[in-house]
């Protein structure tokens, strides 16, 4: 397998739904600062033929599944959530992009022992999802099951939430970020264990040939960006909640001002950003 790197300017992915509007944010803010990185992961896919079906699975908002539209014109996507509204959204959207006969919905568990009917796919696209799953293995021997022979299976996991600030920042509490990361590090390993895992060896338990392995290096400048700035504070927002009780309250009130909107310090009013995180795709046949 090789591993290459690459720093795109834009980018995004799916995950499972039931997360609730917040949830939805951070997936349109990733859809909207990263649409080309994940064009750039659609492009590199080793497929033998231009896929006609595709499986989504925990498709989120969409921002996979329209990326895999746009790249493979033919494409017909079952697009796979378990949220209702994140799956509103993706209808809604198909519409407004005038493609909603290319795309179809489908509501389920896929921590479920049974599957609903999802046809049998040329290729299966799995971006940021795999890891929420209770039951990975048994998840990988249903994509084995489900894709066409000689199908392609595309693993796209992240290294963990990006980093937005210098190192420096913020002044009063200089290193705070990487310092709420690691507060949130315990929480992470108790409730999605297998962030960050390395899918290869249980792709090939569950009979798939790993064909390639690609580490993406993210490294967005925001220069300002009103998007980026959202991002942040999004994400920021999502790693308060698991690291505040392991943060000191020093780093708190600090953390606390980075996210207060009317505060001269507030991510929402920095130019210093940068969106900054490692992806990694795998990509395996069913041979």
């Amino acid at each position: 397998m090789t591993k290459t790197h690459q720093h795109p300017s834009h980018g995004r992915s799916g995950r499972p739904g039931g997360h609730g509007h917040g949830q939805a944010e951070i997936l349109d803010l990733d859809a909207e600062v990263l649409a080309e990185h994940l064009a750039s992961i659609a492009a590199w896919l080793p497929l033998k033929a231009e896929p006609r079906r595709i499986v989504d699975l925990g498709c989120g908002t969409g921002a996979g599944t329209f990326a895999l539209l746009e790249r493979f014109p033919e494409a017909h996507v079952t697009a796979v959530d378990a949220s209702a509204d994140h799956l509103e959204v993706l209808r809604v959207r198909a519409r407004a992009r005038g493609v909603p006969d290319r795309v179809r919905t489908v509501q389920a568990d896929l921590d479920s022992g049974h599957w609903p009917d999802l046809g049998t796919p040329d290729l299966v696209w799995a971006s940021a999802s795999m890891h929420h799953m209770a039951h990975p293995d048994r998840a990988l021997r249903s994509v084995h099951g489900l894709l066409a022979p000689g199908g392609l299976f595309a693993v796209v996991e992240l290294d963990g939430f990006p980093r937005f600030l210098p190192a420096d920042a913020p002044e009063s509490r200089p290193g705070l970020e990487e310092r709420a990361h690691s507060a949130a590090d315990g929480f992470h390993a108790q409730h999605v264990p297998h962030r960050g895992a390395d899918w290869g060896p249980m792709l090939t338990a569950a009979g798939f040939a790993v064909e390639d392995e690609r580490t993406v290096t993210v490294d967005i400048k925001g220069n300002g960006s009103e998007a980026v700035g959202r991002y942040a504070h999004a994400g920021l927002q999502r790693i308060r909640g698991s690291a505040a009780p392991a943060l000191s309250p020093e780093d708190l009130a600090a953390l606390d001002e980075l996210l207060d909107p009317t505060s001269p310090h507030s991510v929402l009013h920095r130019d210093d950003l940068a969106v900054r995180t490692e992806r990694t795709v795998w990509a395996a046949r069913r041979t």
